[in-house]
């Protein structure tokens, strides 16, 4: 028989053996979560969404392994914004990272959470920070500011399709660069003696009808406003563009992927990909989001499909072929 005192001796080691587990588990770190929040649909995002993933595992976070992502879609209703996002702040996620107008209401739901913005407009015009080099408080982010671009693309189709044809430009009021665009666009029809025919469009139906009218103007070519919803409506923009033989340019490469003409801008898909890397991990470890600056694009590049200008009984001048960065064959 054993001696009462070493049954109880080993009594406690048994019982301290199987509180270890418990007591290391409960030392290991909570596997943070970030909160992805969009305006749109997950379909919708779905390169925007691989390439901030990208980026996070070049910082060494990989989804599912030692951090979580959150995903709210607001369904192209943006009257749920303002709920999903205090749902994430309640929530207390590590960090909301997403486009600006979803950003705007993250701002509006937590003084305290970092918000990583990710931005087609000018951060300061759109009121999402004051100072770019040290944007203070608890956001920042990157933008690829597609909106002061539409003159430069507005030049494009006016070298490719010669005047007098009109010029049509379909239009998001909801954009963030909507009332940059509503000022410079048209400073630069006039400056090259081009007539806009300008339309607005705010759901699928709005684009059909806004084709509609295009084709019964006679317009020559079509600029495709900037923002996430026309962003979205690629696809379709480039299918009714090829079937009613409008060449048509817009601000994101995906546009030209999916069949479009040609597009300008820089890549949003990489500014994805670099609010991962530089911004969300560098929060996730530790940094201030007040203390890194905005970054802005360095490159622009020019897509141009090759074979949809074909389909348009295009010949693409040597001049922009030469100036692309990019040419599908």
């Amino acid at each position: 028989m054993l001696d009462p005192r070493r049954r109880q001796f080993l009594a406690l080691l048994g019982g301290a053996a199987a509180a270890w587990p418990l007591a290391a588990r409960a030392q290991q770190p909570a596997m943070p979560v970030i909160g992805f929040l969009d305006a749109t649909t997950a379909a919708d995002t779905v390169y925007r969404v691989s390439a901030f993933r990208d980026g996070l595992k070049e910082a060494g976070f990989i989804d599912g392994h030692n951090v979580a992502i959150e995903f709210r879609w607001a369904e192209n209703k943006l009257d749920r914004l303002p709920a999903l996002a205090a749902d994430l702040a309640q929530r207390q996620v590590a960090v909301i990272v997403g486009p600006n107008v979803s950003m705007r209401a993250a701002r509006a739901a937590t003084s305290t959470i970092p918000i990583v913005f990710v931005s087609g407009a000018d951060p300061i015009a759109s009121g999402l920070v004051s100072n770019l080099n040290r944007p203070g408080g608890n956001i920042t982010g990157v933008t690829f500011g597609s909106g002061p671009l539409q003159p430069k693309r507005l030049g494009l189709l006016h070298e490719l399709v010669p005047p007098p044809p009109t010029i049509a430009w379909l239009r998001d009021p909801r954009g963030p660069s909507f009332e940059m665009e509503e000022k410079e666009v048209p400073a630069a029809a006039r400056e090259l003696g081009r007539q806009l025919l300008v339309l607005n469009a705010q759901s699928v139906g709005e684009i059909d009808a806004a084709f509609a009218t295009i084709i019964q103007s006679r317009a020559g070519a079509l600029l495709v406003g900037s923002s996430i919803f026309l962003n979205n409506r690629r696809r379709q923009l480039a299918a009714l563009a090829a079937r009613h033989g409008v060449p048509a340019i817009a601000n994101i490469r995906e546009f030209v992927l999916a069949g479009g003409l040609m597009s300008y801008g820089a890549s949003d898909s990489d500014a994805y990909r670099r609010a991962g890397v530089q911004y969300v991990a560098r929060i996730l470890k530790g940094a201030k989001p007040g203390d890194l600056p905005v970054e802005m694009p360095t490159k622009y590049e020019l897509v141009i499909n090759v074979v949809a200008a074909k389909a348009l009984g295009l010949e693409i001048p040597p001049k922009l072929l030469a100036l692309a960065d990019e040419v599908i064959e």
